[in-house]
């Protein structure tokens, strides 16, 4: 395992010597700060770098133990592999020591050590009491069964055997890979006179590259990564559990702040909106209200929220489902950890998992809408896939942004969504384009149907409906689950669209419908005309066959063939010929019988083939004298059909 990807924090009560033993250590004073030295409590973050026998090497975060400053410690917490819990010999278990090993239970830190400090200051009797003292207090956390190791800083006893132990515990960390998105919180922004602005935090997932383009979150700016440094060295790469610096080009220190998180571009959208599993810590003494005030903190952001709850309070010692509606967007992914604190006065209370990044309002008076939290919290990769694109409804999801919803990336996110897709659970109708949930696609095929049946039933002298017609009564008509999750954008118009020549192929092909040029129809759909419809259609054929080349209005004739009658039956009967070719529209307002059309068509013909070329005045003669109102349509639907083509104020034959 690269050894750079191991971090070491602190953990415990102010003055028990943490900074102490981080420099006795490592060589390294984490106390950077003038105010820091001045009072000798550390107040912002420190690091430094350890040497372990084995050659490993390790980035250490310092973190401050005074109360004050206990979100700094949260955020130190937040990328930790291992935690050294420092207890005081002299002192034992302190409110900090409590609220710390709290905090990095909450997030979800694994293993770690416990070192007593200052044993040169208390004698062995006293020491095996604290011991004792503090192995009951760890008992049933993270730490039960952990090493505690007996230490002084001032003289050196006891470090080479923290030391071993450090180096063992380090072999035993499972390392981080770098999949999904590179992510960086921030936790220091300065500038460096020469290079600019630079950022710096502990790598949480993926990996960036120099010369890379990353994307500061929640703001949404833009940047190129010009340098990196991997535990105050020179790199190329950076990797989860490095502690990293970032030189970013093209921004100033004022567009990027600590709480920021550098990301891969794309990867992540900020959200005042989450779905959370939250433990409830015992200590927190009473109930949690409903809408009650928090401190949201999350990566190295700290942001005021409400909690919203399914009940209306949530009892210590338990754990729940809740909603959290913040003041300032957070930008996290599924399973990030966080640590919520009480508004005033202030100490942590409980923490948990990010379930949904971007989710919908729950209501309380929907407890279906919470119950569904169970596939969110315990659900296997595949039925998270399934919920996402079920909520997405006809808009679906793309790759990566279904990535960003289920927090399930790389070859374990292809896995998958290859299997739902060779199952039918999931449809895809391009490469790389959105993916729809099945039963999505299987509701959108029955609505065609029944769209279509609707139509037909209502309007029976129509052959079918035009495919935009049906287009645009199809996605307005869905509901609950097929209902996209937002507006629909230009580009998912678009995708609409290819859906919907895909739903139509695939009823095509099972013989469900018929496309006829621009029209579908069921394929059990057959226009049959009742004797009165019979006769309107004979007496408007024979109306405009006996018409010739000036023919009536499409009012007209429908008024004469109705006869005093119900109109709208002669208009559908028009209508009805029209689709079937016995009447042809050569212009809005202009139809003709086809043999009509016909007869000229070889008049035009015979006349062409025998001197070549026809000018207006000519085709005026073999059509009779018509008016430049029934001519120029006619001649310009002569060239639509590909008889005649105009050249200059000549028609000649097409190919000729």
């Amino acid at each position: 395992m690269d050894p750079n990807t191991i971090i070491l924090g602190t953990a415990g009560h102010i003055d028990h010597g943490k900074t102490t033993l981080v420099k006795a250590l490592t060589g390294t004073d984490t106390d950077r700060l003038k105010e820091e030295k001045e009072r000798g409590i550390t107040i912002e973050l420190g690091f430094a770098h350890l040497n372990l026998p084995s050659g490993r090497r390790l980035g250490v975060v310092d973190v401050p133990g005074h109360e004050r400053f206990v979100k700094n410690m949260v955020a130190g917490a937040m990328g930790m592999d291992l935690v050294i819990l420092v207890v005081a010999a002299d002192e034992g278990v302190m409110p900090q020591t409590k609220e710390h090993l709290e905090i990095c239970q909450l997030l979800g830190v694994k293993s770690g050590i416990v070192v007593l400090t200052k044993k040169d200051m208390v004698d062995e009797e006293w020491l095996e009491l604290v011991s004792d003292d503090v192995r009951g207090f760890l008992a049933g956390t993270f730490l039960e069964g952990a090493p505690v190791v007996a230490v002084s800083s001032t003289t050196g006893e006891g470090l080479d055997r923290l030391l071993e132990i450090l180096d063992r515990c380090a072999g035993q960390v499972v390392p981080r890979r770098p999949v999904g998105p590179y992510r960086l919180p921030v936790d220091r922004v300065f500038v460096i006179k020469g290079f600019g602005t630079v950022v710096t935090g502990t790598s949480i997932s993926g990996k960036i590259g120099v010369g890379e383009e990353v994307t500061i979150y929640p703001p949404g700016i833009g940047a190129k990564v010009r340098g990196i440094q991997v535990h105050g060295q020179e790199s190329q790469e950076a990797r989860p559990g490095m502690r990293t610096a970032l030189n970013l080009q093209g921004v100033s220190k004022d567009d990027v702040r600590r709480g920021d998180v550098i990301a891969s571009p794309g990867s992540l959208r900020p959200s005042y909106l989450l779905d959370l599993e939250l433990t409830y810590l015992q200590s927190a003494e009473r109930p949690l209200k409903y809408r009650s005030p928090v401190r949201f903190h999350a990566g190295t952001t700290e942001v005021i929220g409400r909690i919203l709850l399914r009940g209306d309070e949530l009892l210590p010692g338990s754990s729940s489902y809740v909603q959290i509606k913040l003041e300032e967007p957070v930008a996290v992914l599924p399973g990030d950890r966080y640590v919520v604190r009480s508004y005033s006065p202030i100490r942590t209370i409980g923490g948990g998992r990010v379930l949904h990044p971007l989710p919908r309002k729950r209501k309380r008076t929907r407890q279906d809408l919470w119950d569904e939290m169970d596939v969110l919290a315990n659900g296997s990769p595949a039925e998270l896939l399934e919920y996402h694109l079920a909520r997405a409804g006809v808009r679906g999801l793309g790759a990566p942004e279904l990535s960003m919803r289920t927090g399930i990336y790389g070859k374990a996110f292809k896995r998958e969504i290859d299997h739902l897709l060779g199952s039918r659970k999931a449809v895809r109708f391009e490469a790389d384009g959105p993916i729809i949930h099945g039963r999505v696609y299987e509701g959108l095929k029955e609505d065609i149907l029944g769209i279509l049946e609707a139509y037909h039933r209502d309007n029976p002298l129509v052959q079918g409906l035009s495919k935009e017609e049906l287009r645009s009564r199809l996605f307005p008509s869905l509901t609950g689950a097929r209902r996209p999750v937002q507006p629909m954008s230009q580009q998912a118009g678009k995708a609409n669209q290819k859906l919907f020549q895909r739903l139509l192929q695939d009823l095509s092909r099972d013989g469900l419908l018929v496309q006829e040029q621009d029209i579908v129809r069921l394929s059990s759909h057959k226009v049959l005309l009742k004797d009165e419809e019979s006769d309107i259609r004979h007496r408007l054929e024979e109306l405009f066959r006996s018409a010739g080349l000036q023919p009536p209005s499409r009012k007209e004739a429908v008024t004469k063939a109705a006869r005093g009658g119900d109109s709208r039956t002669a208009d559908d009967v028009f209508e009805l010929m029209v689709r079937d070719g016995s009447l042809i529209r050569v212009r809005e307002g202009l139809y003709y019988h086809p043999r009509v059309l016909e007869d000229l068509k070889q008049t035009v013909i015979g006349f062409l083939e025998e001197h070549g070329e026809m000018l207006i005045t000519d085709f005026r003669d073999l059509s009779g004298g018509l008016s430049r109102k029934y001519m120029i349509p006619i001649l310009e639907y002569l060239d639509n059909q590909r008889i005649t083509i105009r050249v200059g104020d000549r028609r000649k034959l097409r190919g000729a």
